[in-house]
């Protein structure tokens, strides 16, 4: 028997021979391919002399802009604005190790030594700690600077980190109460969970960091950046509680009967039956939301949060630099997309483990 019998096709060959059967199977499918990939090759190459090889790349070079390819002099001269917004220019290093300190904690959090309760909770105590002490500084006695100059990455980081962080149990909270036996509990959710997800995103930021000051006293106003945080995690929360709920309705009720009948408590069956299901079948959709969640942070520069969005278009804000918005923007887009995909890849990872053991 030859071994091309034996051993079955991949993945690669399989879907080249669709490509092949599909693309050109028939001369209208070998027309309509050939001239499919002429435009996409002329659109590659026209970005490429764009981008790539008519380009400004050094900002000693500007006057040489304008002469039909890419001006990423705007970046070399201007990425310090972008990356770290109105920080302090000569405190950037603090900036730089507090983005740091959040990459680090995010990507340890993913690593599966580290998924103890315990573990994580230390890891992120001591990742937030890091962050607020070095972009404060008089803790460390450093030049103090207010939540109000904190910019760029390092507080979209740090804004989405924070979302999460405290959106994700609170999901869970009102997951299980809107599952309560208890009406007053259940209609409580429920009112909390419909009423956030009728209002924008953006209602809710200004409504925390402008509407609620106005009915609470002095003393309890506050620093905005911890109102919009909570306020931009309870909106979160509440859509997560759906998908979580969503995770709950996907498990028999035999099963929660089943742990009463060996004797389990609630608490018990809830952390070692059906919690670990309820995350798997959640898993999908909770990593769509943490993705959204992270684009969504752009929405911060409507009430005076200085992103990284915000820092671009700031970037580019001088009539010297105006006309290479483009650039700058693609630059951010860029960024946006490294931390997506990652986010996205480390979602099909886990989707990939989780298919491993149920087999």
């Amino acid at each position: 028997m030859a071994v091309a019998e034996i051993i079955p096709p991949s993945r690669f060959e399989a879907l080249g021979k669709l490509f092949m059967k599909r693309g050109f199977g028939s001369p209208v499918s070998v027309a309509i391919s050939v001239l499919v990939f002429a435009v996409l090759g002329w659109i590659a190459w026209s970005f490429l002399d764009w981008a790539v090889f008519r380009a400004v790349w050094r900002k000693e070079n500007v006057e040489n802009c304008g002469h039909g390819g890419a001006c990423w002099a705007v970046i070399d001269a201007r990425h310090r604005l972008i990356l770290f917004g109105t920080y302090p220019f000569d405190q950037h290093w603090r900036s730089t190790l507090a983005a740091l300190a959040i990459v680090v904690t995010v990507v340890l959090s993913c690593v599966p030594a580290m998924w103890a309760a315990r573990r994580l909770a230390v890891l992120w105590i001591a990742g937030f700690a890091s962050y607020y002490l070095l972009m404060e500084g008089s803790l460390l006695g450093l030049q103090q600077v207010t939540t109000d100059g904190w910019g760029g990455l390092s507080l979209t980081l740090f804004l989405f980190a924070a979302v999460v962080l405290l959106g994700m149990p609170m999901g869970l909270g009102l997951a299980l109460m809107r599952r309560s036996q208890m009406p007053v509990v259940k209609w409580f959710a429920v009112i909390i969970i419909d009423t956030i997800r009728s209002l924008p995103l953006v209602t809710t930021l200004f409504t925390a960091a402008i509407v609620v000051p106005l009915f609470l006293p002095s003393w309890l106003d506050g620093d905005k950046i911890w109102r919009v945080i909570f306020g931009f995690a309870l909106f979160f929360a509440c859509y997560q509680a759906e998908v979580f709920r969503g995770g709950f309705q996907a498990i028999p009720r035999g099963q929660f009967e089943a742990g009463k009948a060996l004797g389990l408590g609630y608490w018990s069956i809830l952390g070692r039956i059906v919690l670990p299901q309820v995350f798997r079948h959640a898993l999908p959709s909770t990593i769509n939301m943490v993705v959204v969640t992270f684009k969504e942070t752009a929405i911060v520069t409507i009430i005076g949060f200085f992103d990284i969005l915000a820092s671009g278009k700031t970037a580019f804000g001088t009539a010297d630099w105006a006309p290479y918005y483009i650039e700058v923007y693609l630059c951010v887009a860029a960024i946006y997309w490294v931390f997506i995909f990652s986010l996205g890849q480390y979602g099909e990872y886990l989707k990939g483990r989780m298919a491993l053991a149920e087999r």
